[in-house]
């Protein structure tokens, strides 16, 4: 018999934990072997197990310090940590966020999948199992979104933005001040607001506010 498919489930809700790998226990050809539940978490259980797979959320703290903080930041830093530890990591996101441009920049950062959250009950093992071989796969909805440009919307705006951009336009949407979003990501302030105006003036707009809008308005915003 094969080695089973090695998972790390990263997510920072534990009921949605136990819900995944109720499901994968489905399958004996897959172990959850560690689980994590904030950014920082994530690489340290990665390091410590090196799975085959890590299904990861996009909406979490960037670690324990800050639980109470869930940011689209901390998945998409995940991300990015993971791979810059081991380029050969694949990685599954499971996430609720099915607009643009979180998908693209998902893809772009060298995840090997993007299952939406409504589809997670019917394509979960089969991503893992596609993933864990070498391939790739999509809900249909999101190989949709990274196939098409869309002209004149909220989500074409938004990949206009850098990937440190877009973390901080979503830290703002959330409501994180200036000096918060800097102690997260371990900048300064007045790195922040230099990022802060330069995506201001790329999607065309000038307060906070806007910012929130055009999140609301692109289904972005977590609730």
């Amino acid at each position: 018999m094969s080695n089973p498919i090695r998972v790390l489930l990263v997510d920072d809700h534990s009921i949605v934990r136990f819900g995944y790998q109720q499901l994968l226990m489905e399958n004996p050809a897959i172990k959850v072997v560690a689980e994590a539940e904030n950014c920082a978490d994530a690489l340290n259980c990665y390091r410590l197990h090196t799975p085959d797979v890590v299904i990861l959320d996009l909406s979490m703290p960037m670690d324990s310090s800050s639980e109470e903080v869930q940011s689209t930041a901390g998945g998409l830093e995940a991300i990015r940590r993971i791979l810059s530890h081991d380029n050969d990591a694949r990685i599954l996101v499971v996430s609720g966020l099915d607009t643009n441009p979180y998908p693209q920049r998902a893809v772009q950062a060298g995840v090997q999948g993007y299952v939406t959250k409504r589809n997670a009950s019917s394509e979960l093992k089969q991503a893992v199992e596609n993933i864990a071989s070498g391939k790739v796969f999509y809900s249909k909805s999101i190989l949709h979104l990274i196939d098409t440009k869309k002209d004149n919307s909220e989500e074409s705006q938004l990949s206009q933005l850098t990937s440190r951009e877009l973390e901080i336009f979503s830290m703002i949407a959330e409501g994180h001040s200036v000096n918060h979003i800097a102690e997260m990501m371990h900048l300064s302030p007045k790195t922040i607001h230099a990022h802060r105006a330069n995506l201001m003036r790329k999607l065309g707009i000038s307060s906070n506010s806007d910012i929130i809008h055009i999140a609301m308005r692109a289904g972005i915003l977590q609730t």
